[in-house]
């Protein structure tokens, strides 16, 4: 706990000392040991899908405690190979990508199919391989926002896959028909066994007013959840709220005042918590997104683990704040932030 408390630095009381008042944690379908038994079990998910969850949970530093630690590598198509790779040239191999994740102690690495594809026989056997089957691309010019599929489900299970992920721009006007593929997808994955994660994001310039940022509002992002617990995903990825009140700032959908007033109110833990909330509940397990890599990676990516933790999420997934370090940094990054679910004082609030 000593070192946690140290890299919160000025924070630590007020994360690690906070109890919720808004959604109690007896109210919560928590991480543990038994999840797959004790809450996804409930669920239509097949044995398959169910042994395939249970071999992410089961691998890596968090193995057996029902949290996890993904590192994904999309961001050579969403963000370009060059801003991706090019602060360490060695990740653009793909070899390299995946003995970081495995020397980093994490549950799955997630990543494009044609990066796991390259080197599916010699590791698929060795870590959990989440596919991403959709990407947006920044090549098209003048820049355009979208999410298209580049690779099948059929292709990643091939390859031996034991998840795929996918995102939704929800907010978006392309957000109708990537709901459809998406769903389309997770529900062919779910017949081959494959485990589903959402990337729940929000785009649209809307979002966005008079200099406060919506896109990580707690009832924006929350009902972004709660759709894609809807189309089939077995695990969220969403980024950690940091503002409330998009909806009555933005004046548009429909919400209710007890939200603000009780339920989410201004500590990043409630913000978090709504989030998990509209996971309902928690049986639809919480990851948060790590965010991009600057020059207060540790402190800001345990932030987010005890965060996350916190309020009854399920881990984080961090990618560049690993990946754009030499390995050994990147290393133990990953480490501090295992050490956070690991850490018995880190409570539920």
């Amino acid at each position: 706990m000593s070192d946690i408390e140290r890299i919160l630095g000025d924070e630590a009381d007020a994360l690690l000392g906070y109890r919720c008042h808004g959604i109690g944690r007896d109210q919560l379908h928590l991480p543990g040991p038994d999840y797959v038994s004790r809450v996804l079990s409930d669920s239509d998910r097949s044995n398959a899908v169910l042994r395939n969850l249970q071999a992410i949970l089961g691998h890596g530093r968090l193995k057996h405690t029902g949290y996890v630690s993904i590192l994904p590598v999309d961001q050579g198509v969403e963000h370009s190979a060059a801003a991706s790779f090019a602060p360490n040239p060695l990740y653009f191999d793909p070899a390299n990508l995946v003995e970081l994740a495995m020397e980093g102690g994490c549950n799955a690495i997630a990543s494009t199919y044609g990066v796991l594809a390259s080197v599916s026989r010699r590791y698929a056997h060795r870590i959990p391989f989440l596919v991403k089957l959709n990407h947006n691309e920044l090549l098209t010019y003048p820049n355009h926002y979208d999410q298209t599929l580049f690779a099948g489900v059929e292709q990643a299970f091939e390859l031996g896959a034991v998840a795929v992920g996918a995102t939704i721009y929800f907010g978006s006007p392309e957000s109708r028909r990537q709901i459809e593929e998406v769903s389309a997808a997770f529900a062919r994955a779910h017949e081959l066994g494959l485990v589903t994660v959402l990337w729940a994001y929000l785009r649209n310039p809307a979002f966005k007013d008079k200099g406060t940022d919506y896109h990580t509002s707690a009832d924006l992002t929350g009902q972004a959840n709660h759709l894609a617990v809807t189309v089939g995903a077995d695990i969220v990825k969403q980024k950690q709220a940091t503002v409330n009140g998009g909806f009555k700032a933005l004046d548009f959908g429909k919400t209710h005042e007890r939200v603000y007033s009780e339920l989410a109110v201004d500590h990043p833990i409630e913000l978090a918590r709504f989030q998990v909330a509209n996971c309902y509940m928690g049986r639809i397990g919480l990851i948060n997104s790590g965010g991009a890599s600057g020059s207060d990676d540790l402190h800001q990516a345990v932030r987010t683990a005890v965060i996350n933790k916190r309020a009854g999420g399920m881990g984080l997934i961090t990618g560049r704040k690993a990946f754009q370090k030499p390995m050994a940094e990147g290393v133990r990054l990953l480490h501090a932030i295992q050490d956070v679910y690991l850490c018995d004082g880190v409570t539920v609030a």
